[in-house]
Order: structure tokens, then sequence, then C-alpha cells
């Protein structure tokens, strides 16, 4: 109970960053439509054990190292940059989805060997993502108190994990619900390409 109004303001926080339009939402949304439900939510997975990363760093103190050190953190910028174009280019070269059922089943099986490269891309998609990095250090070093015990700090880590995945499942449930991905599908070819600018918009902003 003596740390109920720091968890209430860091829950707070943590929500309105979770729900802010960026790189996690938009590769989940990609996901959901085009790979489906399960896809979906091991990126979902990934984009939450990311945030267990951020949270293991501030509580060692490297949030510290990285205020300090301006040269290191634009290196994470130019990196995590570089990854939403690589993410954005991938959705512009996306091929048409098969149309008759023995490319369905073939698709399946890919689809199924491919839970852990969907789980990597949700963890990379946050892990290297600035925003992130700065949600964190400026939680870690403003909002949480210095005497606030190491144990409580990874408890409020754990709770924040959980939150973010929770919120990208639900949002995976939502989007791949058949009538929400046949919408998303009709525009076939415009939908990856939109997908594919928006991920290299985010990489420029992310850059600047």
């Amino acid at each position: 109970m003596n740390y109920l109004d720091e968890f209430l303001l860091i829950a707070i926080a943590h929500f309105f960053a979770v729900a802010s339009p960026g790189p996690d939402f938009a590769v989940v949304l990609k996901q959901s439509v085009q790979q489906g439900r399960r896809n979906a939510l091991w990126t979902s997975a990934g984009v939450g054990v990311a945030i267990l990363l951020h949270v293991g760093y501030c509580v060692l103190g490297v949030a510290l190292i990285l205020t300090q050190s301006p040269n290191l953190f634009i290196a994470l910028k130019y990196l995590a940059g570089a990854y939403l174009a690589y993410l954005g280019v991938q959705a512009l070269r996306a091929a048409k989805p098969p149309e008759n059922t023995s490319d369905a089943i073939e698709n399946k099986t890919v689809l199924e060997e491919s839970v852990w490269l969907a789980f990597r891309r949700g963890f990379l998609t946050n892990a290297l993502n600035p925003k992130a990095t700065l949600f964190f250090m400026s939680l870690f070093t403003l909002v949480i108190s210095v005497t606030t015990p190491t144990s409580v700090q990874i408890a409020y880590g754990v709770y924040m994990a959980l939150a973010t995945w929770v919120w990208f499942s639900m949002l995976s449930l939502v989007l791949s619900k058949p009538g929400v991905r046949g919408f998303f599908q009709k525009s076939g070819y415009w939908f990856d390409r939109g997908i594919g600018v928006s991920l290299i918009a985010l990489a420029i902003r992310v850059v600047i």
C-alpha cells in the first residue's frame, strides 16, 4: 500500500503510452491482417517480453548511462530506424495472398513454422523503439522514487509487460477477425503498401 500512488501513476502513464499509435501497433496490425491470429498473438507476446528488457536495463542503471551518452542513444535511434525501414520494405514487397485451397494449405504450414519469427519481430520492434526507451528512462528516473525497493520496481515492470501483452493480444483478436481481415484485405496490394509506407515513415520519424 505504501507504493499504491506510485503504481497508479505508472499504470496510467503506461496505458497512454501503450495505447498511442506507434511501431508496435503498426506491426501487430500487419501481422493480424496478413498472417492471422496465431501469428499476431506471438508478435504481441514478443512486444510484451521486450518490456522486460527495458525494465531490466533501467533497474540496473543503464538508463542513466544512455542519458549521459548521446552518441549511444543516437546509434540506437539509427538501428531502430533501419529495422523499421526493413519491415516497411518487406511490406511493400509482400506477395499476393493465395486464392486456391492448395496454396492456403501451404500457407498454413509456413505460418506454423514462423511462430518464432513472429515473436522475434514483435520483440525487436519494441526493444529497438526509442520511444519505449525514452518512456522507461523517464519513468524510472522521474516517476519512480530512488528509495523504491528493487523488488517493487521489478513488480512494476512485470505488470507493464503483462499489461502490454494483454493490450496487443486484445488488438490481435479484434484485428484478426474474418470480417476485419477481409475489410483490410479487400485492398490487396494497396493495404500492403500502406503498411509499408507507414513503417518507413515511422522509421524516418524515429531518426529525426
